[in-house]
Order: structure tokens, then sequence, then C-alpha cells
């Protein structure tokens, strides 16, 4: 089979199942790749600046993404398992099919703001001021997360599950809450503006 250049670009700019380990990734060494049903594990990407880099049923695991730029990249369908994910902004990627879930993943001082991000999972993570405002948040499950100094200002959390979550503070005022779902004990931290007293 003969390629023209232009298709043999883009063949080295595809890959589709593969399994990636323990690579340390440069700053512009991913940008405009597509990855497809992809594994990385024990994998840096702290010195990335990624650009429209797209990734379709891909899994993270043990991966570090710390202050990492992730700028116009399209997450389809992907998961991160036990990986470090402080200080990124998710905020500027593709919106057009966002799906994404965390388990066991640090996660503090990240943004999604106004992200549609119904339905996602967020199991046993670390989610220490995190930007959820103005974000869709509908249906989410927050499974054992703890969501100290998270800011949910103007979110749609209706039917979210922050049942087993914990060290979170809510305004009702400020945030569509129809049929979430908490425990007794998380209810002090919708009253926490009020100075009422759970006991």
């Amino acid at each position: 089979m003969h390629l023209n250049t232009n298709q043999a670009q883009k063949m080295q700019d595809y890959f589709l199942d593969i399994e990636y380990n323990n690579l340390n990734y440069s700053e512009n060494e991913l940008n405009l790749k597509e990855f497809e049903s992809c594994v990385f594990n024990s994998c840096d990407f702290s010195n990335c600046n990624f650009i429209g880099v797209t990734f379709i049923d891909c899994v993270f695991n043990n991966c570090n993404f710390n202050s990492s730029k992730i700028n116009h990249v399209a997450l389809r369908t992907v998961a991160f398992n036990r990986c470090k994910i402080k200080e990124v902004n998710f905020s500027m990627c593709d919106k057009l099919i966002f799906d994404i879930s965390f388990d066991t993943c640090q996660l503090d001082f990240s943004k999604f703001y106004a992200l549609k991000m119904k339905q996602t999972i967020f199991k046993n993570c670390s989610l220490i001021a995190v930007d959820f405002m103005e974000t869709d948040l509908t249906e989410v499950l927050f499974d054992r997360c703890d969501l100290y100094k998270s800011e949910f200002d103007k979110a749609i959390a209706n039917k979210a599950n922050f049942r087993t979550s914990f060290n979170f503070t809510i305004d009702p005022e400020k945030t569509k809450l129809q049929k979430a779902i908490f425990s007794l004990e998380g209810l002090k931290g919708l009253l926490h503006k009020h100075q009422i007293i759970v006991e």
C-alpha cells in the first residue's frame, strides 16, 4: 500500500491499543496526537503542555499530571486510577464529548469550571479546593471523597450523591440540589452559612 506524505503523517499521529509503561513525557511530545484504547502505567505527564491531543477509551494508572497544562484536549471515556492530578485546569478540554472517571486520585486545586460532567464518578478522591463553579454535576457520584473548600457556586448538582463524602460546604441558595443525596452527617455542610449546629 502506497501512502502519500499526509497519510503517513496521520498514521504516525494515531495510536491504537498500545500499553505505555514508566515514560516521562516532554512538554510538546504528545501534541496533535490521538490515542485510542491505550493504557498508560506509571507515566509522568507533569511537564506536558497538551495541545490538540485526543484520548478515546484510554486508561491511566498511577500517572502524574500535577500542574500539567491541558489545553484543547479531548477526553472521551477516559479513566484515571491512582493518579496525581493537582492544579490541572480541565475547563479548556473539548466539551463535545467529555467523559471521565476518577478512582483514588489526588485532584486538589484542579478546575472543572462550567463543564458538563453528568454521571461522572469520583471514588476515594482528594478534591480539596477544586473549582466546580457553574459545572453540571447532575447525577455525579462523590464516593468517599474529601471536598474540603471545594467551590460549588452556581453548579447544578441535581441527583448528585454526596452520601459518603465529607468536608464539603455547599450553599443550597447558590447551587441546584434537587434530589441530591446526603447523609445526616453531611447536613452540616449545607447549613454552614446559617451557623446552624447539627449534633
